[in-house]
């Protein structure tokens, strides 16, 4: 099944209806609603184990790849249901790239690393310049365009990924997924990626985990807090608290238990 435009949708790109998820039997995330606007920064934070990686990896079916996974519920994108079986998962993860909480770029050279991504979807233009593009987009090149041939993992750690960025906004998506990015990163690094993302959102839709508190009410547009509940068995079954804009959430929130985790009193 061919994804439809999101061009004529209005702001809401991406919408979760009682989004449940499951691993095996262990409901490990409950009745999620969130609408996500299209070219805005949105942010999931909350404590350990509240389900916000989950949730992110619901929006492009990384949790396909995790056996016993399924949900409940629905996930549309513009107007088609990125659940249904008729989907090409492939094409969706072209539309809603990825970018991890460690950077992984390939071994293979800073060049190769944008261009193998966007050979093997199609691309057929002048691959010189989609990777100029690339890594000018993620605020790269002039760090790295006299050493296109080296080795991907030969550059620091904020260098690897802002190339991880470079390497999925290559194949021209729609939406940008970013677990914890810049966790693993020093503090001048973070900076760097935190300036790129405000610079990206004028083209992409973003959606940002991140434990750093401060980050999420520097960049985002929209704010979601997420907690977990204890189960009988024991386990953390993650809920959607509250979501509202960052300036609403950090600084007058509507409900007590996101009060108590923006001023720090758990987390």
């Amino acid at each position: 099944m061919v994804l439809n435009s999101t061009t004529a949708t209005s702001e809401t790109i991406l919408q979760a209806e009682q989004l449940s998820v499951f691993y095996g039997n262990f409901k490990a995330v409950r009745d999620v609603n969130l609408n996500i606007g299209k070219n805005k920064i949105t942010a999931f934070i909350g404590p350990s184990g509240c389900g916000k990686s989950t949730v992110l990896r619901c929006f492009n079916r990384l949790n396909d790849l995790i056996p016993g996974a399924r949900i409940e519920g629905r996930i549309t994108f513009g107007e088609t249901d990125i659940y249904d079986k008729r989907i090409d998962t492939v094409e969706l993860r072209r539309r809603i790239g990825m970018v991890f909480q460690k950077p992984n770029p390939f071994p293979k050279s800073i060049y190769e690393n944008i261009a193998f991504g966007a050979r093997i979807n199609g691309y057929r233009g002048n691959m010189d310049e989609l990777v100029e593009r690339s890594l000018r987009q993620a605020a790269l090149w002039d760090e790295v365009k006299h050493k296109l041939k080296q080795s991907g993992l030969s550059i620091s750690g904020g260098q690897q990924q802002r190339l991880c960025i470079a390497r999925a906004l290559a194949i021209q998506p729609e939406v940008l997924l970013m677990d914890e990015p810049c966790s693993a990163l020093d503090p001048i690094s973070t900076l760097r990626v935190e300036e790129l993302l405000q610079e990206l959102k004028s083209q992409y839709t973003i959606i940002i985990v991140t434990h750093n508190m401060q980050q999420a009410a520097r960049v985002s547009d929209m704010t979601a807090f997420f907690n977990a509940q204890a189960t009988e068995s024991g386990s953390k079954m993650g809920y959607l608290v509250e979501y509202d804009l960052t300036e609403q959430i950090f600084n007058n929130p509507k409900q007590e238990y996101t009060r108590d985790y923006v001023s720090g009193r758990f987390g």
